[in-house]
């Protein structure tokens, strides 16, 4: 198996175009979170606004990476590992982009305030979440530094834990001192959304996890 996948390298693709839209893609992950952030610590309206339109425009953005990960999986018959494995990598990635926008269009969809502890944690660990996962792909271009790669998946497991018991934590505060039935279901819904990130961010390593069990 080490023989052929030397064999392999000579024909791969010099410039390793799917190992640049994968690390673009994560590059534009910790944007977001980083945005997501600034969205659930802004109190007025009409600028948090502005900040979840931010959030958009990064996901239509990686939005037109994933599609060119798509369209050059079709175009090229070699790849740097499994065409299944890219492919679900790239839905993974997708999909952690699509539930940070979601959980911002939901604080200002819903007119919550979101100066509220279950958000803001949530909103802490997404953050971190997606730098884990953005360390993690980085170093898939080579596999060289194993130790950093499983140090990430480590942490994104241990950030989709926290994740849970931020959510089961929320949801007992927010039973207990919500007397507004609306509210309840308004917040429920937006923990519910932003703890799927954390979940996502564990899918996406498990993705990674197989990709350096099979080639590394």
């Amino acid at each position: 198996m080490a023989g052929l996948n030397s064999i392999l390298k000579i024909f791969l693709p010099k410039d390793r175009v799917f190992f640049q839209l994968f690390e673009n893609v994560v590059d534009v992950l910790v944007k977001m979170g980083e945005k997501l952030k600034e969205v659930v610590n802004e109190p007025d309206f009409d600028e948090r606004a502005k900040l979840i339109k931010e959030v958009e425009d990064m996901e239509h953005t990686n939005d037109d990476y994933t599609h060119q990960i798509f369209t050059e999986l079709g175009k090229n018959f070699i790849t740097p590992f499994d065409r299944e494995d890219i492919h679900y990598l790239a839905s993974a990635l997708d999909d952690i982009a699509d539930y940070i926008q979601a959980s911002a269009k939901k604080i200002n969809f819903y007119r919550v305030n979101p100066n509220d502890t279950g958000i803001h944690k949530m909103a802490d660990i997404i953050a971190q979440g997606c730098v884990a996962v953005h360390d993690a792909v980085k170093e898939l271009r080579n596999m060289k530094n194993m130790r950093q790669i499983t140090d990430a998946l480590v942490m994104i497991n241990s950030i989709e834990n926290q994740g849970d018991d931020i959510f089961d934590m929320s949801i007992e505060k927010l039973f207990a001192e919500e007397p507004d039935a609306k509210e309840v279901i308004k917040k429920r819904e937006i923990y519910q959304v932003m703890e799927i990130v954390t979940d996502k961010c564990e899918d996406a390593a498990n993705v990674i996890e197989s990709i350096i069990v099979k080639y590394a």
